[in-house]
């Protein structure tokens, strides 16, 4: 009790601080998100996410590089198709001379060490935006699933470390699993986005990819179908688990910030690693309030990433991640 405990002898100074600081953020925290685009000498920033950038194959090779050389070991790949190659079975997804496909040749090639993750979803691949296949006006989950199957074999065989379904598609971790296993591929991992809510964060990410919904007569405006609800919290326990029996190796929530009680909970329960995605309109509204001198954008961006870490996060999918990482050092 007081006097004889002074919490505040812990707080003094920052040598004191640092020593007995619960959460420590270092460079193998993060997996660095890359977009991808066709073409040669394209390093295009996108407007809605101020100084993150497409990369075309051969200034990839730079980045992962650069990103090699910060201490950063994992990258999650995503690709913007072009509009041609986009249909309603996203049958470009198993090219296995696909933009992405060559992606994960080209990281692979550069730095074999490199962990590659890669997105598997339709929606890039969807001329509806949408993350399956539509009849009659309504998402098809079954069909969708031998397609996202198929896609992370192509995957597999192209070289990816781990498969990452962001779809939300009832039964797809086991199609996949099954689909890997059948193939030989025992040794890649699955990265669940078990609890994906159906947020209004993404808008500056489906900027980046173009692969908003597509506003067409009958069909849906939104994802809500397939992404969670918002309100709900014990559907994320359920959907969680159930990825981990169907064979996923990490389970994700996102977002992030807003969904910290959410990443607990999971943490709490499961005996996989969680990995956490903070998405591109948590990184867009930090860079526009520190733009207007708002507030400091560094001291937020901690801020910010020592309490998805705090909250459980094993593993943090951020746009923050190099700049975090050289203000650490």
């Amino acid at each position: 009790m007081y006097p004889l405990r002074r919490n505040r002898r812990l707080r003094t100074n920052e040598s004191i601080r640092s020593l007995v600081r619960e959460t420590i953020i270092s460079p193998n925290d993060f997996l660095v998100p890359l977009f991808i685009v066709e073409g040669k000498g394209i390093k295009q920033e996108i407007p809605s996410m101020p100084n993150y950038y497409r990369f075309s194959l051969d200034l990839l090779e730079h980045e992962v590089k650069e990103l090699w050389k910060l201490g950063l070991k994992s990258v999650l790949l995503f690709v913007k198709v072009p509009d041609n190659l986009k249909d309603n079975k996203g049958t470009e997804a198993t090219n296995p001379n696909g933009l992405m496909q060559r992606a994960i040749k080209t990281v692979k090639n550069i730095c074999p060490q490199m962990i590659v993750m890669t997105d598997v979803a339709l929606d890039p691949y969807s001329s509806f935006g949408h993350d399956g296949i539509i009849q009659n006006g309504k998402i098809i989950n079954d069909d969708t699933v031998d397609v996202l199957a198929e896609m992370s074999l192509s995957h597999a065989q192209a070289g990816a470390d781990f498969v990452a379904p962001s779809d939300m598609m009832d039964g797809r971790i086991l199609a996949i699993r099954e689909a890997l296993e059948d193939d030989g591929f025992v040794d890649t991992g699955i990265m669940s986005y078990s609890a994906k809510y159906a947020s209004a964060f993404y808008g500056p990410f489906r900027d980046a990819l173009d692969s908003a919904p597509a506003d067409v007569k009958d069909i849906p405006k939104d994802k809500k179908s397939y992404q969670m609800d918002y309100a709900n919290r014990f559907e994320a326990i359920r959907e969680t688990e159930m990825d981990i029996d169907e064979g996923a190796d990490i389970v994700m929530v996102k977002p992030g910030l807003c969904y910290l009680d959410i990443v607990r909970e999971i943490k709490n329960e499961v005996d996989v690693p969680v990995a956490v995605y903070q998405v591109s309109g948590e990184y867009s509204m930090l860079k526009a309030a520190a733009e207007k001198g708002w507030l400091d954008h560094d001291a937020i961006m901690m801020e910010q990433i020592t309490a998805i870490k705090r909250a459980g996060a094993d593993v943090i999918a951020s746009y923050f991640a190099k700049d975090v990482v050289k203000l650490l050092y």
